[in-house]
């Protein structure tokens, strides 16, 4: 499918949308709110204001306030402890709030930790706080939630949704006197989007959270046990805006950078130091009323977080967040695919848009490394620049994005010509497309949408040609529906995708762990215009997914159905994070739900299900039914517990290309205990505990965790993570042997004693809520044994012949690290060998980070980043050796200054 026939069909299902507001239904605010909303009014502003939290200008008396709030907890519905008073002005530049909250133990009930913009957002971390936030619908489209709160230290914090990575440039202030403490917020209109009506209604909703009681009080009050969200919001009337001035913001920086690392003194191409100087920039245009570009030239993200250390010895790619700030923002309006159920394990989502996809590194530096002792491999992709558009227009929200990353080259010496270095291009120039398109209806209740994704490679270089896809484009539909006041939903998602290039490139992907065509017992199936069979020849490929549920979200018993099926051609890697295809995967859940106190628990959910998963041939490989319950106590803690049994079932992936087996089924179980989020010392401690049906082998995962808060600015957690993990059936490697009747190779596996041990520290220090210190490390042992080396006895079986013991000898060379396996002593197999793939190995990571916004919008940063690694072939797991080598392993040191200057008003 080429990407002007995905465009025009995507154009013409969207098209449909757009039918006459009386076929619709005319939008009814009584067809989606169960209660009538309360109702606030703005004023427009007379006299000056000055932001410092006092609420002593005289222009606060013209407003009228709101003072009527609910308890959401801990006594639901009940009239608010503590007395409030918001009010709201507005002029033609930004949005007032001026906030009393009187305490009655004055300021000794105040509670008011300092911590870093956006730390104290619910969840965001273990820090609790008094605090007051303002949360605005302004389209009123009862989709939207942008959220603005204060603490009494003046933290500021805001999200988008749920996308925290919202950061306009807005004012607030907070004092705390004798009756409790006060706040004022500034929100510049030209932070906001809303429509071009001269007199507006917009959605509001406003929270204020007393920490030393534990209580949340909403002005439009909903229960726990209902949907709640912007369709729940209350409305602020009375703005009358007039026309809107062009908003241009330029965000420039300036960034220097000083790499130390230990040398080779034989390495051409790296020394200890490396330095670099940098420039690029960020700008913000507002193109209409309800439009913004966002764009970027040469960005650069030194200053976010280092990815954990893992052992990945699966098939498939690790999934890592994405951090970087320009893909952060506003990724709400490209979001697709979002997968939703009570309870569910080991599935994936239909998301088409992975944002690591972009400026990632080399696809082709693996090749290239592996060609030489010494060469010199880029990190990471380039971006050129990228650009995107998001706000709504004619009823759609609207997200459009395009970015180009640069060709890499890497250069290294191979062992023909030592003396002569060798350019090769690790990857190409290429660009990057995402369009996303969604229409509500029913005041919210009801959208529907689609998305449009397109990666384009210039493919120069025969190897680049002859590995990576020179196209792939891939569309998708969407539909999310309620009714009976939010209480029941359905969500309905379809996607094709398309991905082209030469033969020997669609041979690798046809081949790859996501689809794994050629295994030789695959049997012949059709799924009309799309692939499910091996094509060496073949220069495309198409596929199918599709996720659909059924369900009643809110309410005292609550249910879900659910369907999530990937067909064999499917790919969207190109730009998305697709583990495996071939799957058709079914789900039932049930749950009472308690919400109100009752006996020990203040909230109790107790949820059972089941789920099944198929390939496309019709074998059942995965089977599972599940329990769980989840709870909040009396004193504030959390205790949940869920018990899984997974019988054993076929399965297609074990062999990694080569025909069906069996796998050990399990059973597993896991606690979870967390201490009150409010007090000095907060604990944590989860257990998993696993245990396999008929193999002996156990699955053990230890994680406790210590948040320490010794002063009101700082913040102390400790997460060790321990995990001592089994295996019957690891894949070791493939020898081709014609006389296995098994397509011709012979697939040794292992017993495979796998443990490891990482602790993640954090500190992080509030000078003033602009001036922060964060540090993160991360230590990092892991062993493997691999013991009992085997195979299956055939096809579709559990049962396994160990070499040695059950057939054939083995023998292992320890000056070499090889094994040598004789199968059949009278038999035509030939012997073979494989390496020891013992492996331990040790790592340490971690970042300090000296963020200070030196004025509002403008940020220095001045991050060191260490990483030291090491590893050896024992599969020992000894913390205390590795801790000693660890130190004694060669560090790379970076250090960044970057600094930004923020442009607007």
């Amino acid at each position: 499918m080429s990407l002007v026939r995905s465009v025009a069909l995507l154009g013409a299902v969207l098209a449909l949308v757009q039918i006459p507001e009386t076929v619709r239904g005319q939008s009814s605010g009584a067809s989606v709110h169960p209660t009538a909303s309360p109702m606030a009014s703005a004023t427009r502003r007379v006299g000056e204001i000055t932001i410092d939290g006092r609420l002593d200008d005289p222009a606060w008396a013209a407003a009228t306030p709101i003072m009527s709030f609910r308890q959401t907890q801990p006594v639901e519905g009940a009239p608010a402890s503590q007395r409030t008073e918001v009010r709201i002005l507005y002029d033609d530049e930004a949005l007032y709030i001026g906030a009393r909250m009187f305490d009655t133990l004055g300021r000794a009930g105040v509670r008011a930790p300092l911590a870093r913009r956006d730390q104290l957002l619910d969840g965001a971390s273990q820090l609790t706080t008094d605090k007051i936030a303002i949360v605005l619908d302004p389209y009123h489209n009862h989709l939207d939630r942008i959220w603005f709160e204060v603490n009494p230290a003046g933290v500021k914090g805001e999200e988008f949704g749920n996308d925290a990575s919202f950061d306009p440039v807005w004012e607030a202030a907070a004092r705390i006197d004798s009756l409790g403490w006060t706040a004022e917020m500034r929100i510049p209109l030209t932070q906001l989007r809303f429509s071009r009506d001269s007199v507006q209604t917009w959605g509001l909703q406003v929270w204020r959270y007393v920490d030393r009681l534990n209580e949340q009080d909403m002005w439009s009050f909903w229960k726990r046990n209902e949907a709640g969200g912007p369709p729940f919001f209350g409305h602020l009337t009375g703005l009358q805006l007039g026309s809107r001035a062009r908003q241009l913001e330029l965000l420039p920086y300036v960034v220097s950078r000083a790499q130390y690392k230990y040398a080779d003194a034989l390495d051409p191409f790296h020394g200890n130091a490396d330095r670099t100087m940098r420039i690029g920039g960020d700008a913000k245009v507002l193109l209409t009323s309800n439009l913004t570009l966002d764009a970027t030239v040469n960005p650069d993200f030194g200053q976010v977080e280092v990815d954990p250390a893992t052992v990945n010895l699966s098939a498939f790619e690790t999934f890592y967040d994405e951090k970087r700030p320009f893909f952060v923002a506003g990724r709400n309006a490209f979001s697709y695919g979002g997968f939703n159920c009570m309870f569910c394990d080991n599935v994936s989502s239909l998301d088409l848009f992975y944002t690591r996809r972009i400026g990632r590194a080399p696809q082709l530096n693996g090749y290239v490394g592996g060609a030489s002792a010494y060469a010199d491999l880029p990190d990471n992709t380039q971006i050129l620049g990228a650009a995107k558009v998001t706000g709504r227009a004619n009823g759609f929200t609207v997200g459009l994005l395009d970015a180009v990353t640069n060709s890499a080259t890497a250069q290294y010496r191979s062992s023909g010509a030592p003396n002569q270095p060798v350019l090769q291009e690790v990857e190409p120039l290429s660009n990057y497309f995402v369009g996303r398109l969604r229409r509500d209806f029913r005041d919210g209740a009801s959208t529907f949408g689609g998305i449009l994704t397109s990666t384009l490679r210039r493919l120069d270089d025969p190897l680049l040609r002859n590995r990576l896809r020179s196209s792939a484009t891939v569309g998708g539909l969407d539909l999310n529906h309620s009714w009976s006041h939010h209480d029941y939903t359905m969500i309905a998602q379809f996607a094709v995708s398309d991905v082209a290039g030469s033969d020997s490139a669609l041979a690798l992907t046809q081949r790859s762990s996501a689809h794994f065509f050629q295994r030789p017992d695959r049997r012949e199936t059709t799924d009309g215009l799309f692939d499910v069979s091996y094509n060496p020849s073949r220069t495309d490929l198409r596929g199918y997914g599709l996720y659909a549920r059924l369900a009643k979200d809110n309410g005292d018993w609550l249910w879900e159905t659910a369907q999530n099926w990937r067909s064999p051609g499917f790919e969207v890697n190109d730009l998305a994070f697709q583990s495996r295809s071939d799957y058709k995967w079914m789900l039932v859940n049930v749950a009472r739900q308690w919400t109100t106190p009752i006996g020990p628990f203040r909230y109790l959910n107790f949820t059972a299900g089941a789920q099944r998963q198929y390939n496309y041939e019709g074998d059942k490989d995965d089977e599972e039914e599940h329990y769980g319950i989840f709870t909040n106590l009396q004193n504030f803690w959390g205790v949940n517990a869920f018990y899984i049994h997974h019988p054993s079932s076929l399965d297609e992936l074990l062999t990694r290309g080569g025909p069906v087996e069996v796998k050990t089924g399990y059973d597993y179980s896991s606690t979870q205990i967390n201490t009150d989020q409010r007090k000095t010392t907060v604990l944590g401690m989860r257990l998993d505990f696993g245990h396999g049906i008929s193999s002996g082998t156990h699955i053990l995962r230890l994680q406790p965790s210590v948040a320490i808060k010794p002063a009101s600015n700082v913040f102390v957690s400790i997460a060790p993570n321990y995990n001592d993990d089994e295996d019957a059936a690891q894949y070791v490697s493939a020898i081709p042997d014609p006389t296995v009747a098994l397509g011709g190779t012979r697939y040794v596996f292992a017993f495979l004693h796998q443990r490891s041990l990482s602790v993640d520290t954090r500190v992080n220090i509030t000078f003033t809520p602009q001036l922060t210190l964060e540090l993160f490390a991360q230590p990092f042992v892991a062993s493997g044994a691999y013991t009992s080396f085997r195979q299956f006895a055939g096809p579709r079986t559990l049962d396994k012949q160990i070499f040695g013991q059950d057939v054939g000898t083995i023998s292992y060379d320890p000056s070499a690290s090889v094994y040598t396996v004789n199968p059949d002593v009278t038999g035509p197999a030939a012997p073979f060998t494989f390496g020891n793939p013992d492996f331990t190995f040790r790592s340490l990571r971690g970042n300090m980070v000296l963020r200070w916004e030196y004025r509002p919008g403008s940020t220095v940063f001045l991050v060191w980043t260490q990483e030291r690694s090491g590893s050896d072939g024992t599969g020992v797991f000894d913390l205390r050796n590795q801790s000693g080598a660890l130190f004694r392993d060669r560090p790379v040191n970076i250090f960044l200054l970057k600094v930004n200057y923020w442009l607007g008003r």
